[in-house]
């Protein structure tokens, strides 16, 4: 169960997790019992206001689950999340985006899916575009873009167009060094704001080097 409270009356603390749980459904039928995998158990812990918090675990351990229940889009089966009045945004790679339009529409709807207007996504578009350094590949369809072109173009989308909470779900990881590069270097601008971000990575150095505090599945 999600539920959103009008004030901040704890004071830093903007997410809270309480005994999370998820299962899913993993075999069944008309004659057959159910069966579930327990994707999360008992997960608790706060998030707060301007930290980077990383999240590791083996694959399987449910971190990319857990990004989602705290986007709510998905509901725990047990436990709740408390968002104190929050916006929030998850950006995995190749989620989200519509193959056929081309990349500055998919901007747009990605902002707006944000919350933001049309207007204001449009007044932000050359930053995005050449952040994402996609050149004429912004009034091409995404489905010609490889997987580091998408993630580019995610993740500019995402530096602009900001969330209160963003949650990156291995986009990081994506891309050429050098986008890799330039993309941790904004990242560690955000650490030094207000903006709160839960990072999903297999790398332990880039959580290192990027978060304050991690959470391991």
């Amino acid at each position: 169960m999600m539920t959103q409270s009008d004030g901040r009356s704890r004071g830093d603390v903007i997410i809270s997790l309480e005994n999370v749980g998820v299962r899913y459904k993993r075999r069944g039928g008309i004659f057959q019992k159910p069966e579930y995998f327990q994707a999360l158990d008992k997960i608790s812990f706060d998030i707060h206001r301007g930290e980077t918090l990383g999240i590791l675990g083996r694959n399987g351990a449910g971190k990319s689950t857990l990004l989602r229940v705290v986007a709510g889009i998905i509901q725990p089966d047990s436990g709740n999340i408390v968002n104190h009045g929050v916006t929030v945004s998850l950006l995995a790679l190749q989620a989200g985006f519509d193959p056929e339009l081309p990349g500055i529409d998919n901007a747009i709807l990605s902002g707006m899916l944000m919350g933001y207007t049309r207007k204001q996504v449009e007044s932000r578009m050359s930053e995005i575009a050449e952040f994402s350094e996609l050149g004429e590949f912004m009034v091409e369809p995404v489905k010609t873009y490889s997987s580091g072109m998408k993630a580019r173009l995610g993740f500019s989308v995402a530096m602009y167009m900001t969330p209160d909470v963003l949650l990156l779900d291995e986009v990081l990881s994506v891309g050429d060094k050098s986008f890799r590069k330039k993309a941790e270097t904004e990242m560690m601008k955000k650490i030094h704001s207000d903006q709160t971000v839960l990072l999903v990575s297999h790398s332990e150095s880039q959580v290192a080097r990027i978060c304050g505090r991690t959470v391991i599945l």
